[in-house]
């Protein structure tokens, strides 16, 4: 991913806000076939240090995942609030007319080996994993237990569990960081004034913690 410096993400804690908005990831794969992509839930673990872990699964019937047991490359892409910006949104276009439109998003990029998961103990526990974090909202959740044991055993044979351990992680927040303050100062406003009040508090949070001081130097690192 095209990432230029101003726009670059490496807060932990950002990365994973990023990955929690997207509510369908896409895992991307390279094999002797070609490219293949699949839309599927995935969650991450911390563990193992220093990326993670992501773990989700797929229909037995996607011809993906024989890809994948076999070793080809794959990647996984979370893209969380994006935005259309105009021009007519800037300060720049009354001052001198020298802007064009430009898309505003953030998204994050993992890549790392896939294990294939045909195990039916360990594919329970993902299809439990990601079925409690989707039913945690509703006032009365759905477990996986409470439907009749050997339904639940039919429906694992239809399907394999990925887990990737990821190796890199390529994190990007686009949000008008390279424009004058006065511009992203009329992004904001004419977000808010269209009723895109999330995108608006996005950009209001990231300019919030741009101007925020760093911490203070330790006196042995004071020149």
């Amino acid at each position: 991913m095209y990432t230029p410096p101003a726009f670059a993400e490496d807060d932990p804690a950002i990365i994973a806000a990023i990955m929690r908005a997207c509510r369908l990831p896409v895992l991307v794969s390279a094999g002797e076939a070609g490219l293949e992509a699949t839309h599927l839930p995935l969650l991450h673990f911390p563990d193992p240090a220093p990326h993670g872990t992501l773990v989700g699964h797929l229909a037995r019937a996607n011809r993906q995942w024989h890809v994948l047991r076999d070793g080809a490359p794959a990647m996984a892409i979370f893209q969380a609030h994006d935005f259309y910006v105009s021009p007519g949104w800037y300060a720049t276009k009354r001052e001198t007319g020298r802007v064009v439109p430009t898309w505003n998003y953030e998204a994050v990029h993992l890549q790392g080996a896939v294990e294939i998961i045909e195990d039916p103990i360990r594919l329970r526990d993902i299809v439990t994993a990601l079925t409690d974090r989707e039913e945690a909202p509703q006032p009365n959740p759905w477990h996986v237990d409470d439907a009749p044991e050997d339904f639940i055993a039919a429906q694992l044979k239809g399907i394999v569990g990925v887990v990737m351990t990821v190796r890199s992680v390529i994190a990007k927040r686009k949000l008008s960081q390279n424009r004058p303050p006065a511009d992203r100062a009329g992004v904001i406003a004419a977000l808010a004034a269209s009723g895109r009040a999330e995108e608006a508090a996005l950009m209001h949070e990231r300019e919030a913690a741009a101007d925020r001081p760093g911490p203070e130097p330790s006196p042995r690192s004071r020149g």
